[in-house]
């Protein structure tokens, strides 16, 4: 079997290396910037961080502020317009997931025009071209859209998410530094944790899953499971391992896929517009549970991973209860809501909720095949 693995061009990490951004825009002779962020970072300095060494080294840039989170086509299409009329030749995206999709769905617009209906870009679209030249910048620790090829969109009109797989929408530079992320506030840190967690024990267990990614996301899992607390604690290496975890993460999925976590996940953020992080971490242990007799002896390696002791001598049912546990342990120690009634979810919406999550790329790749009643038995469960 033939195996495709794709990483990012360059990154920089630790605390300080935004510094870094000035170095690559004059090596790489760029002219003029668009920044694509949203008003929140605009508003609490973070993306004046970034500015600041822009206007010391004298670089041309604008601001494009409109992303909102789980962005949505309109979004993008503002962003397109905003590009052309401003004259730039790269772009700098700074913010969670929603600022870096939104960035990679204007980039390649920009260099693929006959996308420019941007549901054609949903699933593996044929582009030709990659995007235009972009410097990714992190400020939360989950998503990995920094170094992943896909990105999703919000289409407001049908209430739903679509992923978008596409190797021409990588970033050319991914900065992860910890200082970018030290606004975020607890409850942020915690599902953007989770989330992080949840790609690297999906992407470990996921139908596309080989020996080169479970590399990355079994020393996710490891980095991930012993910074978190700290991390939403205040704690700076806590959040400075938090930032890499997501990115060794971030690494292994976006080259594997994913699976019903997220398939489930997306629908409600296109129905209620629930953060992703908060969805993702609701749903985690109870997929984990439907999933654990698909899973070989994996369970017993995300468990070792998680710190529990003594894994070599559980059976494989122990070994499958104590990652669940793990997982549930330390959602609730970072204060995740526990149901969906919590997320504002509502009961009559779970048959379209399930229709989604089937029709989900993310849901292809599980390793149990889930069919409509199924997962519409999960939502009432988890409800």
């Amino acid at each position: 079997m033939s195996h495709r693995f794709i990483l990012n061009e360059t990154s920089y990490f630790g605390a300080g290396s935004i510094i870094n951004v000035v170095t690559e825009v004059q090596k790489r002779g760029f002219k003029k910037a668009l920044i694509v962020t949203d008003k929140p970072l605009v508003q609490f300095k973070v993306v004046e961080k970034v500015t600041a060494l822009l206007d010391q080294a004298n670089l041309v840039y604008e601001i494009f502020d409109e992303v909102l989170p789980n962005p949505t086509m309109t979004v993008v299409e503002l962003g397109v317009a905003k590009f052309k009329a401003s004259g730039a030749d790269y772009l700098i995206s700074i913010g969670g997931g929603s600022p870096q999709d939104t960035a990679k769905a204007i980039g390649i617009i920009i260099n693929n025009p006959e996308f420019a209906d941007i549901r054609s870009l949903e699933g593996v679209a044929p582009t030709k071209k990659p995007a235009v030249p972009t410097i990714a910048i992190a400020t939360t620790a989950g998503t990995a859209a920094e170094v992943t090829i896909n990105y999703v969109i919000t289409d407001e009109e049908n209430k739903r998410k679509f992923v978008c797989v596409d190797p021409h929408s990588i970033p050319q530079v991914a900065i992860i530094d910890s200082d970018m992320m030290a606004s975020m506030p607890p409850s942020l840190k915690a599902a953007t944790g989770v989330d992080a967690l949840t790609h690297a024990i999906e992407g470990y267990i996921t139908l596309g899953a080989w020996e080169l990614s479970d590399m990355f996301h079994l020393k996710a899992i490891e980095i991930i499971a012993r910074s978190l607390r700290a991390s939403v604690n205040g704690e700076q290496q806590g959040v400075e391992d938090m930032a890499l975890g997501q990115y060794v993460a971030g690494m292994g999925f976006s080259n594997v896929g994913l699976g019903l976590v997220h398939g489930m996940a997306h629908p409600l953020g296109a129905f209620y517009n629930t953060p992703h992080g908060v969805a993702n971490a609701v749903l985690l242990p109870h997929i984990m549970q439907y999933n654990a007799e698909f899973t070989g002896d994996k369970y017993r390696d995300i468990a070792k991973a998680m710190g529990v002791k003594n894994t070599e001598n559980m059976t494989i049912e122990q070994a499958r209860v104590a990652a669940i546990e793990a997982v549930r342990q330390l959602s609730k120690d970072v204060h995740i809501p526990a149901t969906l009634r919590e997320l504002n979810v509502k009961e009559d919406d779970i048959p379209a909720l399930a229709q989604a999550a089937l029709d989900d790329v993310c849901t292809g790749g599980n390793p149990r095949k889930a069919t409509l009643a199924e997962i519409e038995n999960l939502y009432r469960a988890i409800y």
